[in-house]
């Protein structure tokens, strides 16, 4: 038992090393970046000027490296996203952000294991990339669905997994009505002034991204009832979804800007999130 805890102490203790909370940081530098060319390149689509650019963030992994940095910079995504995927699972282990074991903060502290998940899949893509065997964005819903659907029970599975996405959205809703995440800053550090607009660009982005689970997950739903991937869309299509609704120019801009929202709170938490080691 006292093996068993000293073991834990040093797991501990090196997630609070200063090297790893650094390029966690810098992972949140990233997460940032990603988001908001993802808005950028939705408020293209609503601005009736696509360039054909895939709208998610492997898409934008994509747009960023288009340069002649772009090694670099792929591997500025791949050191950063791999620290924050360690900081999601650090998130649930451990508790920093102290959401507790009850029922709504152990969904929470599931959602931090999710979001390590999704951020290592897009390091996988980047290392793809990086060794010369990846480097176009694909729809990963429709791909990852469209395997699940030849199995014989992929089709209530589906529906399950649809229904997980539309809570995601409900999720995101609540999050951003309560604004739990506001504990999570280092309020001694900020001003009030600076608080309020992180706390208000948080609401917003989390907003925007319920809309877009909710709209992913209605379609996986139909696809699972149906038994036809074709059916299902990821980021780029609930974008082009609410682009062909009424006013869709003004709503997809609305929810364009909500992830470039999404993405400066990102870079506000690089810089004053409480990670393992913060004090305040």
């Amino acid at each position: 038992m006292a093996t068993v805890q000293a073991n834990a102490g040093s797991v501990k203790r090196a997630a609070a090393n200063p090297g790893l909370e650094l390029l966690e940081r810098l992972g949140y530098v990233v997460r940032g970046a990603l988001y908001a060319v993802m808005g950028l390149l939705a408020l293209r689509i609503a601005m009736s000027k696509p360039d054909g650019q895939a709208v998610d963030l492997t898409g934008s992994v994509v747009y960023l490296i288009g340069n002649p940095f772009g090694k670099f910079v792929l591997l500025v995504i791949i050191v950063g996203l791999a620290a924050y995927s360690i900081w999601g699972l650090i998130r649930a282990i451990f508790d920093p952000l102290h959401r507790g074991s009850d029922p709504s903060g152990l969904i929470e502290r599931l959602g931090f294991v999710s979001s390590a998940v999704s951020y290592g899949l897009i390091v996988v893509f980047g290392l793809k990339i990086l060794m010369g065997s990846g480097g176009t964005s694909t729809d990963s819903t429709q791909k990852t669905i469209s395997s699940i659907l030849e199995h014989p029970e992929g089709g209530w599975l589906t529906v399950l997994i649809g229904v997980v996405a539309i809570g995601i959205g409900l999720g995101q809703w609540v999050e951003a009505y309560r604004a739990v995440f506001k504990r999570d800053l280092k309020g001694a550090e900020m001003s009030d002034a600076q608080r309020k607009v992180a706390v208000a660009l948080g609401r917003f982005g989390m907003f925007a991204r319920g809309v877009v689970f909710l709209i992913i997950g209605w379609f996986i739903v139909q696809a699972g009832l149906h038994h036809d991937p074709g059916q299902v869309q990821g980021f780029g299509g609930a974008f082009m979804f609410l682009l062909a609704q009424p006013f869709g120019h003004l709503v997809l801009g609305v929810v364009a800007l909500g992830f470039i929202a999404l993405g400066l709170h990102s870079l506000a938490s690089a810089r004053w999130i409480r990670l393992m080691g913060s004090s305040a």
